[in-house]
């Protein structure tokens, strides 16, 4: 089996592989972080985002042994101290979950699209988070969130 090293939520974790493990089962299972959810086994819903090197990616396309060497922050990875990370906060206050199944991956991205953009207009907030599905809401709670927390930044 191959070994990887990767860093998760800043720590380096060592660990062995089968080749083809995906990345988000690789957190999953043996990492234990399943904040990091798996919804559609298919590609399409975004609840698996995590952010690599910096960048929102759905890890059920990755293979753990293409992370290896590289930086992964899942959403227990995004609260510091104690405190929530400002996005996390947005969908607390702005009430921008329903069942929260999606939520993790919903927020993943958003944190890339501030990243890139913090003063995004609704519009661009609803095209950065188009990847993400929600069968919960109409999303207008979501964006609400992610506005929050553009304007807490």
């Amino acid at each position: 089996m191959p070994q990887v090293s990767i860093t998760v939520n800043g720590t380096v974790r060592t660990e062995n592989v089968e080749a083809r493990l995906l990345l988000v089962h690789f957190l999953r299972e043996q990492l234990n972080l399943t904040g990091t959810h798996v919804g559609c086994d298919t590609s399409q819903c975004g609840a698996c985002t995590v952010l690599i090197d910096g960048r929102s990616a759905k890890a059920c396309t990755i293979f753990a042994v293409q992370a290896d060497g590289l930086d992964i922050t899942t959403i227990e990875g995004l609260a510091k101290e104690g405190e929530l990370h400002p996005m996390q906060n947005g969908f607390w206050e702005e009430h921008g979950l329903q069942c929260g199944y999606c939520t993790t991956g919903m927020i993943m991205s958003a944190v890339n699209l501030l990243d890139d953009n913090p003063n995004p207009t609704e519009q661009e907030i609803r095209e950065g988070i188009e990847g993400n599905f929600c069968r919960c809401t109409g999303y207008q709670h979501i964006v609400n969130a992610i506005q929050h927390a553009a304007d807490k930044r």
